[in-house]
């Protein structure tokens, strides 16, 4: 059993995933961080998998936090490594000793992913493929058009945390998931942190997981629903705490009051009321936006404990 690396797992509600997830990491020390589940996946995992680590939530902490706890224990335990692989997501043959051996000759990067194919096999990722067209050199997808070589690495601005290596030296620099963020921009967010503090994203191209989530569709967010307020804010707090970028945040909410403002000329009072509480809401989150600049542009294991 390779036990420089730490497989970490998030689950909620698993179990159409768990048993290929959890027996494609038969060769690794695991921990999974369950948020509450309420499928069965804690007894499943207890009875057909006991020497997983198992660490139960009493309520659901988010992916970001779930994380962190997971990451904390496996640093604890002597881990230089810990890979964070999704759920829905099975290794594929020995993709943690390419992405290791490779991260040992080039310790210039924070974070490294193997490319993620489809449940079947069959292409890649839709969403990962995404990520690759706005890989920094633009060759990815030329590379293998024009039957060029293909090279080792391919940099990328961000990668979905559904298969991150990321490294000890990372992990003591950037610290954990921001607890900004409960559930979907925490990943986002920390490849912001990452790029900032100097190391790199990559992907090996010739190294592959399966993300098993084609069958899923998308809800459509109703306008002005609490999942469109969540959203907006999400967005908000994204863009905002972005330590690439300078801050911005009061153009944003002067251009929201304006609009507010326009709104109540036109007497569409009952957009008005909506928009002052996203307004109200963008208020409450500039602080913690702040505060989240202010820790995130210093090296240490934020948000880890340790």
């Amino acid at each position: 059993m390779n036990k420089s690396v730490t497989v970490i797992i998030v689950t909620y509600n698993g179990m159409p995933w768990l048993p290929k997830c959890l027996k494609s990491c038969d060769n690794y020390p695991v921990v999974v961080v369950d948020n509450a589940s309420t499928d069965g996946t804690v007894h499943y995992i207890k009875k057909h998998f006991p020497e997983v680590t198992l660490l139960e939530q009493n309520e659901n902490k988010g992916f970001g936090q779930a994380n962190n706890i997971g990451i904390r224990h496996a640093l604890g335990q002597g881990a230089d490594y810990v890979f964070l692989l999704n759920q829905d997501a099975y290794l594929v043959d020995s993709v943690l000793e390419e992405l290791i051996g490779f991260h040992k000759k080039n310790e210039a990067y924070g974070i490294l992913s193997p490319l993620h194919i489809t449940g079947d096999s069959k292409r890649l990722d839709h969403n990962f493929s995404n990520y690759m067209f706005k890989e920094k050199t633009g060759q990815f997808y030329s590379d293998f058009v024009l039957g060029n070589p293909i090279q080792e690495v391919y940099d990328v601005p961000f990668v979905n945390a559904a298969a991150w290596l990321i490294s000890k030296k990372c992990l003591e620099t950037i610290g954990g998931f921001d607890p900004l963020f409960f559930h979907y921009g925490e990943d986002d967010n920390y490849c912001q942190r990452v790029l900032y503090h100097g190391f790199k994203i990559g992907v090996l191209p010739k190294s592959y997981i399966i993300h098993d989530r084609g069958d899923r569709k998308k809800s459509k967010v109703v306008e002005f629903s609490e999942a469109y307020y969540s959203a907006v804010i999400r967005s908000f707090k994204l863009k905002h705490a972005n330590l690439l970028t300078p801050i911005e945040i009061d153009k944003d909410i002067l251009k929201l009051k304006k609009a507010i403002f326009k709104l109540m000329l036109q007497g569409r009072f009952q957009r008005v009321a909506h928009q002052k509480k996203t307004l109200k809401l963008m208020m409450h989150a500039k602080s913690e936006i702040l505060n989240s600049r202010v820790i995130n542009a210093t090296k240490s294991a934020h948000y880890l404990g340790l």
